[in-house]
Protein backbone atom coordinates (compact mmCIF):
# COMPACT_ATOMS: atom_id res chain seq x y z
CA UNK A 1 0.00 0.00 0.00
CA UNK A 2 1.68 3.58 -1.04
CA UNK A 3 2.30 5.74 1.42
CA UNK A 4 -0.13 9.33 1.26
CA UNK A 5 0.69 11.65 -1.16
CA UNK A 6 0.86 15.22 -0.19
CA UNK A 7 1.11 18.70 -2.37
CA UNK A 8 3.26 20.80 -1.14
CA UNK A 9 2.22 24.23 -2.71
CA UNK A 10 4.71 26.88 -1.36
CA UNK A 11 7.49 29.63 -3.48
CA UNK A 12 9.44 30.10 -0.64
CA UNK A 13 12.58 27.79 -1.68
CA UNK A 14 14.02 27.20 2.00
CA UNK A 15 10.62 26.49 3.47
CA UNK A 16 9.64 24.16 0.45
CA UNK A 17 12.53 22.13 1.13
CA UNK A 18 12.22 22.09 5.06
CA UNK A 19 8.78 20.50 4.53
CA UNK A 20 10.08 18.83 2.04
CA UNK A 21 12.75 17.25 4.04
CA UNK A 22 10.11 16.27 6.60
CA UNK A 23 7.58 14.73 4.49
CA UNK A 24 10.44 12.41 3.32
CA UNK A 25 11.72 11.45 6.51
CA UNK A 26 8.51 10.22 7.51
CA UNK A 27 7.82 8.22 4.39
CA UNK A 28 5.41 10.50 2.81
CA UNK A 29 5.18 11.37 -0.72
CA UNK A 30 4.69 14.46 -2.32
CA UNK A 31 4.74 16.71 -4.99
CA UNK A 32 5.88 20.69 -4.84
CA UNK A 33 4.17 23.53 -6.67
CA UNK A 34 5.42 27.35 -6.34
CA UNK A 35 2.64 28.90 -8.04
CA UNK A 36 -1.17 28.76 -7.74
CA UNK A 37 -1.90 27.91 -11.46
CA UNK A 38 0.79 24.82 -10.78
CA UNK A 39 -0.76 23.84 -7.71
CA UNK A 40 -4.24 23.56 -9.27
CA UNK A 41 -2.32 21.22 -12.07
CA UNK A 42 -0.72 19.18 -9.98
CA UNK A 43 -4.30 18.59 -7.65
CA UNK A 44 -6.50 18.11 -10.74
CA UNK A 45 -3.74 15.53 -12.02
CA UNK A 46 -2.14 13.62 -9.11
CA UNK A 47 -5.42 14.02 -6.43
CA UNK A 48 -3.04 14.35 -3.25
CA UNK A 49 -4.29 12.90 0.05
CA UNK A 50 -3.64 16.00 1.26
CA UNK A 51 -2.46 19.91 -0.11
CA UNK A 52 -0.52 21.75 2.13
CA UNK A 53 -1.00 25.64 1.01
CA UNK A 54 0.97 29.02 1.30
CA UNK A 55 -1.61 31.90 0.97
CA UNK A 56 0.74 34.27 -1.07
CA UNK A 57 1.72 32.88 -3.65
CA UNK A 58 3.20 35.54 -7.07
CA UNK A 59 -0.01 34.68 -9.05
CA UNK A 60 -3.04 33.79 -7.41
CA UNK A 61 -4.17 34.25 -3.93
CA UNK A 62 -3.93 31.14 -2.07
CA UNK A 63 -7.68 31.62 -0.87
CA UNK A 64 -9.03 31.64 -4.68
CA UNK A 65 -7.08 28.19 -4.72
CA UNK A 66 -9.15 26.53 -1.93
CA UNK A 67 -12.34 27.73 -3.52
CA UNK A 68 -11.28 26.31 -7.07
CA UNK A 69 -10.09 22.86 -5.60
CA UNK A 70 -13.39 23.10 -3.43
CA UNK A 71 -15.49 23.25 -6.83
CA UNK A 72 -14.74 19.94 -7.32
CA UNK A 73 -12.77 18.36 -4.63
CA UNK A 74 -13.35 17.62 -0.87
CA UNK A 75 -9.37 16.88 -0.40
CA UNK A 76 -7.71 18.10 3.14
CA UNK A 77 -6.02 21.51 2.59
CA UNK A 78 -4.04 22.64 5.72
CA UNK A 79 -2.99 26.12 4.85
CA UNK A 80 0.69 27.34 5.96
CA UNK A 81 0.76 31.12 6.05
CA UNK A 82 2.72 33.57 7.25
CA UNK A 83 -0.94 35.41 7.96
CA UNK A 84 -1.43 35.50 11.30
CA UNK A 85 -5.13 37.18 12.00
CA UNK A 86 -7.93 35.85 12.92
CA UNK A 87 -10.01 37.47 10.02
CA UNK A 88 -7.61 35.30 7.91
CA UNK A 89 -7.95 32.16 9.78
CA UNK A 90 -11.43 32.46 9.67
CA UNK A 91 -11.69 33.36 5.65
CA UNK A 92 -9.61 30.59 4.90
CA UNK A 93 -11.49 28.37 7.41
CA UNK A 94 -15.00 29.24 6.14
CA UNK A 95 -13.80 28.81 2.20
CA UNK A 96 -12.99 25.18 2.70
CA UNK A 97 -9.62 24.89 4.46
CA UNK A 98 -9.37 22.31 6.88
CA UNK A 99 -7.13 23.64 9.20
CA UNK A 100 -4.19 26.50 9.24
CA UNK A 101 -0.85 26.55 10.79
CA UNK A 102 1.11 29.90 11.26
CA UNK A 103 4.77 30.40 9.80
CA UNK A 104 7.07 30.22 11.59
CA UNK A 105 5.80 26.55 12.98
CA UNK A 106 7.21 23.22 14.13
CA UNK A 107 7.89 20.26 12.06
CA UNK A 108 5.76 18.58 15.00
CA UNK A 109 2.79 20.43 14.81
CA UNK A 110 3.15 20.09 11.26
CA UNK A 111 3.14 16.16 11.07
CA UNK A 112 0.83 15.86 13.94
CA UNK A 113 -1.80 18.00 11.86
CA UNK A 114 -1.16 15.99 8.69
CA UNK A 115 -2.14 12.66 10.87
CA UNK A 116 -5.11 14.42 12.02
CA UNK A 117 -6.22 15.39 8.85
CA UNK A 118 -5.36 11.71 7.27
CA UNK A 119 -7.67 10.17 10.54
CA UNK A 120 -10.24 12.79 9.71
CA UNK A 121 -10.42 11.76 6.02
CA UNK A 122 -10.38 7.81 6.81
CA UNK A 123 -13.29 8.36 9.32
CA UNK A 124 -15.51 10.42 7.08
CA UNK A 125 -14.89 7.98 4.01
CA UNK A 126 -15.66 4.63 6.25
CA UNK A 127 -18.56 6.68 7.48
CA UNK A 128 -20.08 7.68 4.21
CA UNK A 129 -19.10 4.52 2.96
CA UNK A 130 -21.15 2.63 5.47
CA UNK A 131 -24.64 4.71 6.09
CA UNK A 132 -24.12 7.10 2.94
CA UNK A 133 -27.52 8.76 3.79
CA UNK A 134 -28.09 10.39 7.28
CA UNK A 135 -31.71 11.04 8.11
CA UNK A 136 -33.16 12.93 12.09
CA UNK A 137 -36.49 14.19 11.85
CA UNK A 138 -36.57 16.62 8.90
CA UNK A 139 -32.95 16.57 8.41
CA UNK A 140 -31.27 15.21 5.65
CA UNK A 141 -27.45 14.43 4.82
CA UNK A 142 -26.56 12.93 1.83
CA UNK A 143 -22.76 12.20 1.97
CA UNK A 144 -22.41 11.00 -1.38
CA UNK A 145 -24.21 14.09 -2.73
CA UNK A 146 -22.48 16.28 -0.01
CA UNK A 147 -25.83 18.03 -0.06
CA UNK A 148 -27.85 18.75 3.38
CA UNK A 149 -31.53 19.35 3.36
CA UNK A 150 -34.29 20.40 5.84
CA UNK A 151 -37.87 19.53 4.85
CA UNK A 152 -36.80 18.42 1.51
CA UNK A 153 -35.36 22.23 0.99
CA UNK A 154 -31.54 22.09 0.15
CA UNK A 155 -29.65 24.07 2.34
CA UNK A 156 -26.38 26.04 1.00
CA UNK A 157 -23.75 25.33 3.92
CA UNK A 158 -20.16 26.40 3.30
CA UNK A 159 -17.34 23.63 3.94
CA UNK A 160 -16.72 24.47 7.90
CA UNK A 161 -20.80 24.31 8.21
CA UNK A 162 -20.88 20.99 6.71
CA UNK A 163 -18.23 19.31 8.50
CA UNK A 164 -19.20 20.30 11.66
CA UNK A 165 -22.70 19.07 11.37
CA UNK A 166 -21.51 15.77 9.74
CA UNK A 167 -19.49 15.44 13.45
CA UNK A 168 -22.38 15.97 15.15
CA UNK A 169 -24.48 13.92 13.21
CA UNK A 170 -21.85 10.88 13.41
CA UNK A 171 -21.88 11.43 17.37
CA UNK A 172 -25.84 11.78 17.42
CA UNK A 173 -27.59 11.96 21.22
CA UNK A 174 -23.87 12.40 22.05
CA UNK A 175 -22.09 15.84 23.73
CA UNK A 176 -18.91 16.82 22.06
CA UNK A 177 -16.92 18.85 23.67
CA UNK A 178 -15.52 21.79 22.42
CA UNK A 179 -11.78 20.15 22.54
CA UNK A 180 -13.33 17.24 21.08
CA UNK A 181 -15.16 19.61 18.33
CA UNK A 182 -11.99 21.71 17.56
CA UNK A 183 -9.24 18.36 17.94
CA UNK A 184 -11.56 16.83 15.34
CA UNK A 185 -12.30 19.79 12.20
CA UNK A 186 -8.73 21.68 13.25
CA UNK A 187 -6.48 19.24 14.72
CA UNK A 188 -5.98 21.10 18.10
CA UNK A 189 -8.20 22.78 20.91
CA UNK A 190 -6.68 26.82 20.70
CA UNK A 191 -8.87 29.25 22.41
CA UNK A 192 -9.36 30.92 18.99
CA UNK A 193 -10.32 27.86 17.06
CA UNK A 194 -13.08 27.62 20.03
CA UNK A 195 -14.36 31.28 19.18
CA UNK A 196 -14.19 30.74 15.93
CA UNK A 197 -16.48 27.17 16.32
CA UNK A 198 -19.22 29.65 18.45
CA UNK A 199 -18.98 31.36 15.37
CA UNK A 200 -19.71 28.61 12.64
CA UNK A 201 -22.13 27.43 14.61
CA UNK A 202 -24.30 30.54 14.86
CA UNK A 203 -24.37 30.52 11.37
CA UNK A 204 -24.75 26.82 10.82
CA UNK A 205 -27.81 27.02 13.00
CA UNK A 206 -29.83 30.04 11.24
CA UNK A 207 -29.67 27.69 8.17
CA UNK A 208 -31.17 24.52 9.62
CA UNK A 209 -33.17 25.23 12.59
CA UNK A 210 -36.55 27.07 12.30
CA UNK A 211 -35.45 29.22 15.36
CA UNK A 212 -31.88 29.44 16.22
CA UNK A 213 -33.08 30.33 19.85
CA UNK A 214 -34.94 27.31 20.42
CA UNK A 215 -32.68 25.00 18.39
CA UNK A 216 -34.42 21.82 17.61
CA UNK A 217 -31.01 19.68 16.11
CA UNK A 218 -27.85 21.33 17.88
CA UNK A 219 -28.32 21.54 21.98
CA UNK A 220 -25.90 23.69 23.49
CA UNK A 221 -24.36 22.30 26.97
CA UNK A 222 -23.08 25.56 28.35
CA UNK A 223 -19.37 25.29 29.03
CA UNK A 224 -19.20 21.84 27.77
CA UNK A 225 -19.98 22.02 24.00
CA UNK A 226 -22.49 20.25 21.54
CA UNK A 227 -25.10 17.84 20.93
CA UNK A 228 -26.72 16.37 18.10
CA UNK A 229 -30.65 16.07 19.59
CA UNK A 230 -32.46 12.52 17.86
CA UNK A 231 -35.75 12.98 17.20
CA UNK A 232 -37.91 10.01 16.59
Amino acid sequence: MNSPLLLVVEDDTAVSNLIGTTLKMENYRFHTASTGRQSIVEAISQKPDIVLLDLGLPDIDGIEIIKKIRSWSKMPIIVVSARSDDKDKIEALDNGADDYITKPFSVEELLARIRAALRRASYMASEKAQNPVFINGNLKIDYAAGCVYVSNIEMHLTPMEYKLLCLLAGNVGKVLTYTYITNSIWGNAWDNNVASLRVFMATLRKKIEKDAAAPQYIQTHIGIGYRMIKID
